[in-house]
């Protein structure tokens, strides 16, 4: 790499060579800078979203903090980039990513395209709190495809407290502040808090769960302190992309009670049909896309109930272009309606059991301001340790053909066009 390369620091060598490693081949730019972050190499970049070859030269729309470690070998510079801001806990309207600069050659940049992921209902409790021993590798190796995405979500299924008092129900989950660290360290750009664990512990453990959250600099959507914040949705542009990210809970049990008010803090419920509507429509004239992340279904089945069916048809008219779910413990099948693309359940992700079942996986869809382009499902299963790993051989046949079956009681069309 030459003299001056070689003088480099050790991180700022790290951000070189992967620099390096995307001129050669853009698509082993993201597998690299995952490997490197599992293996502890410290990186003065953040994320490669957003970068591109042109007439064969580096176009960055994104090389954060990169500096003259990363740009060396591009051109000559004589002071390091700024350091890239932190997320913020608040819905931010702050790119992630900017857009497509134009082509050296005058002609039009390429439609707008960026990677989705989607992973279901997380939580360190049992089995799976001895995972935040080691925060950076908690999410196993599911890490490297959230990480590879140009955003990627997860429901939070669980209070981040110490304190509060066990309402009345019978399963209560916490986790410690590392939890934050683990989700972070998978990739993981934005929680869903719309749930019905988020208050286990009462409103003061939903208090120090955003407290914590925003200390973190971990984006939540789906809960605040008051309603206002609560309805409010996560913006973030990703690749040129101004995304809107909703979430909404439809599970009955406590909901007049969790449910955020303008005098208190909760979740937001899908039960209030006005809000949610208003919510979705005032999010479409601020965004190119529109998700709502939904905590819903009958736990162990694979179909959805009329009730899903009927609100993803209510999200679809209000102008969500999509809406994904968990909750049921198990993994629904996806489709389109009225050119709103649906998956009904994720299922389980990072769990403490077994619960009903052990599929699980990464839902990824490649978007564009016209709607979702790409979707594909990246079987798993939820292993011994609470970790979730790809499936292979019999046991991802065996979760294709349930999926396959789930797909017959969506309601759904194959198409976007049908």
């Amino acid at each position: 790499m030459g003299t001056p390369a070689a003088r480099l620091a050790a991180g700022d060598l790290a951000s070189a060579r992967l620099v390096a490693a995307l001129l050669a081949s853009p698509r082993l730019a993201a597998g690299r800078l995952a490997s490197a972050r599992r293996a502890g190499t410290r990186l003065t970049g953040t994320r490669l979203a957003g970068t591109r070859l042109v007439a064969g030269r580096l176009v960055a729309g994104r090389l954060a903090g990169a500096g003259c470690a990363g740009l060396l070998l591009l051109t000559s510079c004589s002071s390091p980039a700024p350091p890239s801001t932190p997320p913020s806990a608040a819905s931010s309207a702050a790119s992630s990513s900017a857009s497509s600069p134009t082509p050296p050659d005058g002609s039009p940049s390429p439609p707008a395209r960026a990677v989705l992921a989607f992973a279901g209902d997380v939580h360190f409790t049992g089995r799976t709190l001895r995972l935040l021993r080691d925060p950076q590798n908690a999410f196993g190796p599911f890490a490297s495809v959230l990480s590879a995405a140009d955003f990627a979500m997860v429901n939070l299924e669980t209070a981040v407290t110490s304190r509060g008092t066990p309402q009345p129900k019978t399963y209560h989950f916490r986790a410690p502040p590392s939890a934050y660290d683990a989700i972070k360290a998978a990739g993981v750009d934005l929680v869903s808090a719309a749930n019905n664990h988020t208050l286990d512990y009462g409103r003061v453990g939903l208090v120090d769960t955003l407290e914590s959250a925003r200390k973190a600099g971990m984006p939540l959507v789906g809960a605040g302190r008051n309603a206002a914040a609560a309805y409010a949705p996560h913006l973030v542009t990703v690749r040129g992309l101004r995304l809107a990210v909703l979430a909404f809970s439809q599970v009955h049990a406590l909901s007049s009670t969790w449910r955020a008010t303008d005098s208190r803090p909760g979740i937001a419920v899908a039960f209030d049909l006005a809000r949610t509507t208003a919510a979705v429509r005032a999010a479409q004239a601020q965004a190119d896309l529109v998700i709502v992340f939904m905590h819903w279904g009958v736990e162990g089945s694979q179909c959805p109930s009329g009730e899903m069916k009927t609100f993803a048809g209510r999200m679809a008219a209000a102008g969500a272009d999509v809406v994904v779910g968990t909750h049921a413990h198990v993994l629904l099948a996806d489709g389109w309606k009225k050119g709103t693309y649906v998956h009904y359940g994720l299922g389980n992700f990072v769990w403490y059991t077994g619960s009903h079942s052990t599929d699980t996986g990464v839902l990824r869809l490649t978007v564009g301001k016209e709607g979702v382009i790409k979707r594909e499902f990246l079987p798993g299963v939820v292993s011994a340790t609470g970790q979730p790993v790809p499936a292979t051989g019999v046991a991802k046949r065996r979760v294709e053909r349930k999926l396959a079956q789930a797909a017959k009681c969506t309601g759904l069309s194959e198409s976007a066009r049908q």
